[in-house]
């Protein structure tokens, strides 16, 4: 199985509290996901952030497909990061690191993705021509959200 990685950093004009409470909460995950993702909530059971926590989500990442997912929450670390990883939907492998980190201009946020495709040869294929490329521009939509709640100020 081919693993691949994304990063991505960005300075936010906050507080490393203030991007907790944003980032942790999963009822702002649709606000910094591109609408034509189709992405909603489905089951989550509106707690603050705990390692064991389960939410599930439908995604319409390619020609309106929807797909199910479901993540857990593995590891949170109040202030500093926090993992989700994907319990079963359209990866073979998704890790999802979050790192919040205080700096002079703010906070800097990492996000590092660890993921694979099923179906081997053609999942490779598929990451070429699609997924790749449909992941930096989700990350790239974060990033101009992001700059709006935030930056804007």
């Amino acid at each position: 199985m081919k693993v691949y990685k994304k990063e991505t950093i960005q300075i936010v004009n906050a507080s490393i509290e203030e991007c907790w409470a944003f980032f942790s909460s999963p009822k702002n995950l649709q606000k910094i996901t591109p609408e034509g993702m189709g992405f909603q909530i489905t089951d989550y059971d509106n707690k603050p952030m705990y390692a064991g926590q389960i939410i599930q989500y439908k995604v319409s990442p390619l020609l309106g497909l929807k797909l199910s997912w479901m993540t857990v929450i593995t590891v949170v670390e109040k202030n500093s990061h926090f993992i989700d990883e994907q319990r079963f939907g359209p990866y073979a492998l998704w890790h999802h690191k979050h790192f919040f980190e205080a700096t002079e201009n703010g906070t800097k946020m990492t996000d590092l993705v660890h993921y694979a495709l099923p179906l081997g040869f053609l999942g490779r294929i598929m990451n070429f021509l699609v997924v790749n490329n449909k992941l930096k521009e989700i990350f790239d939509y974060r990033c101009v959200k992001v700059d709006e709640i935030f930056n804007a100020k």
